[in-house]
């Protein structure tokens, strides 16, 4: 009997033992915050000291993109560590599928162990019912899969008392950025009790629209004038394809192009907001050390896509191009030894290492599921880390942008598919290792010939996985006819937004999505 005993204790004892071996993980997402509305990422009119001081003491990603710029494809992207013709998941589209979700990076931690907890927007729905043209079933959470829930579905609020799970802290903090901060204080002291490893995502609305900074902030940009990048503006983007010159991201957000007085007003506050994440994220840092496990926590920072703010006369998101596709992402070990701290990689990452990341960082296999890289290779043995490329893509929207592109650390080639009898298919090549801020299409430049013909080829491999592992249901198929280079107008034809018989989805058309699109128009001004 004493031996049996002993055994008990001692399996407890070593099973206590490797929870605490296994590092606590935080994975903190801001919203729209593109990668130059950054100090650490040469930003010298935004003031960002915990972002920069998170980056000198670990790892910052110089060319880190969002393989789809948009949020709910994004996050559900980053939760299951595939692209999203793969994880199946974005507007006009559905949610995401149960059986996806239960091989997301928070579902699997918990099952190996890890105390886990979410607040914020978490942005999607997963469910098994939404299809493409029906969403009465996207108010799904899946609130009893973490330990502790604090999230919503929507846009969420930055009023704190509007958002149900940390109403509670309105009073001290009314905007939702510092509440936040607050929530993790609590979940930190309650998986710290618990005696597992924990792992804690807070997905800020901050800085989305509307642009309502924490008014707690006020005096951090008054009276600061901007300047406006040097791609700002219609006369920058008379060299970009017809095609992303249509729809929303072009034509709308007159914010940013109506006065200089708008544009002044509306950088300070999208900057202002970046400010309050920046502060919260040192207000869970601060909990971290008091709390005793800093040394032991690793943190992740990054955002679901960036945000154009005038460049090449462009608003928002969904676009390849640089502002709207990269976003910040650094990643701090208090583990590493403090010669190896402080440093940056220019090799391409995506939102599709997050997943395999983290889970790689507990000690746990990731899927093979997840198209993703282990970023620890590239941290720690960057001659090792071998991906060249990763896909740029856009599946939402009006037809002429959806497109899909290529990017290695100093090449991007888009191909924008659409063709009418007011534009044709268009290739765009830019040489980004030089020319940051894609001013120069050498897609017709015959210098750069055997360079096209090779991002042709990157480009071709890349929509051959996408033919061979599109998931069947929620309109992905398509994608294998719309982005191939050789695809005539006829084919693509069925298969446009603007064409009456999409029969790909059974017993889906686009009649009905066209209507739905319609009734909801005034939802999608906000995503």
């Amino acid at each position: 009997m004493k031996k049996v005993v002993l055994s008990i204790v001692i399996c407890i004892i070593t099973t206590s033992s490797f929870a605490q071996e296994r590092p606590n993980i935080i994975f903190l997402l801001s919203d729209d915050q593109t990668s130059i509305a950054t100090g650490c990422y040469g930003n010298d009119q935004v003031v960002t000291p915990n972002m920069d001081m998170l980056a000198q003491e670990g790892v910052l990603f110089e060319n880190h993109y969002n393989t789809t710029a948009i949020c709910m494809a994004s996050r559900a992207i980053i939760l299951t560590g595939m692209y999203e013709y793969k994880a199946g998941c974005n507007f006009d589209h559905g949610p995401l599928r149960k059986e996806k979700f239960a091989k997301s990076y928070p579902v699997l931690l918990r099952e190996q162990g890890y105390y886990t907890g979410f607040a914020g927007k978490f942005g999607l729905a997963v469910s098994d019912d939404g299809n493409s043209t029906s969403h009465n079933t996207w108010d799904t959470l899946p609130i009893d899969a973490f330990d502790n829930w604090a999230g919503g579905l929507g846009q969420t609020s930055y009023q704190t008392e509007k958002n149900k799970y940390i109403s509670k802290y309105a009073e001290k903090y009314p905007h939702s950025t510092r509440a936040y901060a607050a929530w993790a204080e609590d979940f930190i002291i309650e998986a710290k009790q618990t005696g597992k490893p924990f792992s804690m995502s807070i997905s800020f609305k901050a800085p989305h629209m509307p642009f309502s900074p924490d008014q707690y902030f006020d005096y951090v940009y008054k009276g600061k004038e901007y300047k406006k990048p040097e791609n700002y503006g219609a006369e920058n983007a008379t060299h970009l394809a017809p095609q992303a010159k249509t729809g929303r991201q072009y034509k709308e957000y007159g914010f940013w192009r109506d006065s200089e007085e708008s544009y002044q007003e509306t950088i300070k506050n999208y900057n202002q907001l970046i400010h309050g994440v920046d502060y919260a994220l040192g207000m869970i840092r601060k909990t971290l050390e008091e709390q005793g496990v800093a040394d032991n926590t690793i943190i992740i920072f990054t955002s679901d896509n960036g945000y154009s703010c005038g460049a090449h006369n462009f608003g928002g998101k969904v676009l390849p191009y640089e502002e709207a596709s990269k976003s910040p992402l650094i990643i701090y070990d208090p583990r590493t030894p403090i010669k190896e701290r402080g440093v940056r990689r220019e090799e391409v990452t995506a939102n599709i290492d997050m997943a395999p990341t983290i889970l790689n960082y507990a000690g746990i296999e990731p899927p093979a599921n997840m198209d993703g890289e282990d970023l620890r290779v590239l941290i720690e043995k960057p001659k090792k880390f071998k991906r060249e490329t990763v896909a740029l893509t856009n599946m939402w929207g009006n037809d002429e942008i959806q497109a899909m592109g290529v990017v290695s650390k100093d090449w991007k080639y888009i191909f924008w598919n659409y063709e009418d009898d007011k534009m044709n298919t268009t290739e765009e090549l830019f040489h980004i290792g030089k020319d940051r801020l894609e001013m120069t299409n050498k897609a017709t430049d015959p210098s750069a010939e055997k360079q096209l013909e090779k991002m042709r080829s990157l480009y071709d491999a890349h929509l051959n996985t996408l033919k061979k592992e599109a998931t069947k249901d929620n309109l992905y198929q398509k994608y294998a006819v719309l982005f191939d280079r050789n695809a005539t107008a006829e084919d693509k034809k069925p298969y446009l937004i603007g064409t009456k018989d999409i029969s790909q989805n059974k017993g889906e058309d686009n009649k009905k999505t066209t209507k739905k699109n319609k009734k909801n128009k005034k939802n999608k001004k906000n995503k």
